[in-house]
């Protein structure tokens, strides 16, 4: 039996255009909400001026949530950031076609993002991509396994391309979407995501979403901060994912209006933010970099109004997002938690605990804080924040500051946000149908894995599936029935296409030392 091998030239060249035609749609899409965004924030000032005109923008914002509640009604994979879409894409859980989504979630995007809700376009962006590389996958009548990968690969190239950060989008497709570190997987998302940032760079212009510098490192003997700051942040982001799943439930609870029209309600409350507080509107970019400027004031008022704004965009971007609008929560997530660093700072700074200079040393950490304990994705944050900032001075800050945030989510039972989300709207399956087309599926054996130390024998299989291939420290072991799995291997199953979604359930409870009759079923 010949195995495929894990790195193709081929595959890497499909990646390298798929990175690059995200590339350009992706800068397209932030284009177009730069603008879009402008014209509002200058549609407002004008209104100030001519009251006339607020009837126009109420009008305006009307029709946006009108046409964005009518693409998510035909199609209401539009809805939302798109990531658990990806997740169960890739699971083998949920089948889309990427031709409707793809132009859907491009106008529409740009559209309500750009209106000034507290929502960003990073999610979107990845979902952009994911539709792009499963796009080339099937024109050029890939396998299953190897679509899968380019699919991985648009979501890491539509992720770096919004962020304008190449590491931090393969790794989160890694870390947090795909669950697969296989040579096969990360070399192609890497390369894509390389691509994808070149032509936002290099074309577009586009610089990195935020751009914070600064040349001060954190005293050691502060560091008793950092663990304060870590533990707040992580209670903050761990009610933030119950606000939102609350929330969502209210919605769903909310007959008078049909649910595709629940974007209205956001775009409603929007209006008088915009009026009296734009900077504080927006994905949260904006906010994010004026900061900076805005701590070298001083007072408590500053620190009132700080602590304000950070109520307000978690308070509003729950409310924002569970509409279902096409959006995503990356950057407001930021923003909180740049927010909370900066009230935080000032705070201690007012009553003489910390210099005010290294105030931005704490926006910084805890933008990573709070993505840490709210997505879950710890080695994503301090490299995405990283990359943004282009300096090593944070690393061990940044690292801290994420363990202590994740650690109070763990504690308090959180979830990953994108596993939760994807749970809900994973659709059933039926344990008995079978295709007869063959699939493949990949796993990794982990060191806390049940299935350690047993033999292919020992273990309860799911029904149609077989054992093809173990890799082992760089080699490819042909099992048979007394061959015993050890932490580290990845083991190649063959299985049938129609059973993925339950395979990988399945192997997922064997792992944990389950029964295969845990495993969600028809």
């Amino acid at each position: 039996m010949r195995y495929e091998k894990d790195v193709s030239i081929k595959l890497l060249f499909q990646s390298l255009i798929v990175g690059v035609l995200v590339g350009c749609i992706v800068g397209f899409f932030r284009f177009g909400i730069e603008e879009t965004s402008s014209f509002w924030l200058w549609a407002f000032k004008q209104a100030h001026q001519h009251l006339w005109i607020l009837g126009l923008i109420i009008v305006g914002y009307a029709a946006i949530g009108l046409l964005a509640g009518y693409f998510v009604k035909q199609y209401p994979h539009v809805g939302g950031s798109g990531i658990p879409e990806v997740k169960l894409q890739l699971q083998g859980k949920l089948n889309l076609k990427w031709w409707p989504i793809l132009w859907r979630k491009l106008i529409s995007g740009i559209l309500v993002i750009g209106t000034g809700l507290f929502l960003g376009p990073e999610g979107p962006s990845l979902q952009l991509g994911s539709t792009v590389g499963q796009g080339v996958g099937e024109k050029s009548k890939q396998s299953r396994t190897n679509r899968r990968v380019l699919l991985a690969t648009g979501a890491a190239s539509g992720l770096a391309a919004a962020f304008g950060a190449p590491l931090s989008g393969a790794l989160f497709v890694l870390e947090e979407v795909f669950h697969n570190f296989s040579a096969r997987v990360w070399m192609n998302a890497l390369i894509g995501a390389l691509a994808s940032d070149y032509v936002i760079t290099n074309i577009f212009g586009q610089k990195p979403a935020l751009m914070i510098a600064y040349k001060n490192y954190f005293p050691t003997q502060l560091y008793w901060h950092l663990v304060i700051l870590g533990l707040l942040l992580g209670f903050c982001g761990h009610y933030y994912k119950v606000g939102l799943f609350k929330m969502k439930a209210a919605y769903m609870k909310l007959k008078i209006i049909p649910r595709w029209l629940h974007g209205l309600i956001p775009l409603a409350i929007l209006v008088p933010i915009m009026w009296y507080v734009p900077i504080v509107t927006g994905p949260g970019n904006r906010m994010i970099l004026s900061l900076p400027k805005l701590i070298k004031h001083d007072g408590w008022a500053l620190v009132g109004m700080l602590a304000a704004f950070f109520v307000l965009r978690l308070v509003f971007s729950i409310v924002s997002y569970d509409s279902g609008l096409p959006s995503g929560i990356f950057l407001p997530i930021l923003t909180m938690g740049a927010l909370f660093g900066a009230t935080y700072g000032l705070l201690m700074a007012q009553l003489g605990l910390m210099p005010r200079y290294l105030v931005v040393n704490l926006i910084i950490y805890s933008m990573a804080g709070f993505f840490a304990a709210t997505i879950r994705a710890p080695f994503t944050a301090i490299i995405l924040i990283t990359e943004m900032v282009g300096s090593l001075l944070h690393l061990m800050p940044l690292a801290l500051v994420s363990f202590f945030a994740l650690l109070v989510d763990v504690l308090l039972g959180g979830l990953p946000i994108y596993d939760s989300l994807a749970k809900a709207m994973e659709p059933s399956y039926d344990q008995d149908e079978v295709s007869g087309q063959a699939d493949q599926l990949t796993v990794a054996v982990f060191e806390s894995s049940a299935l350690v130390d047993k033999t292919i024998a020992e273990i309860t299989w799911p029904p149609h599936t077989l054992v093809k291939v173990i890799k082992r420290r760089g080699s490819d072991i042909i099992p048979n029935g007394e061959t015993k799995l050890e932490p580290g291997d990845l083991l190649v199953l063959a299985i049938d296409e129609s059973q993925r979604g339950y395979d990988y359930d399945a192997i997922q409870a064997l792992q944990e030392g389950k029964g295969l009759d845990t495993v969600k079923k028809l």
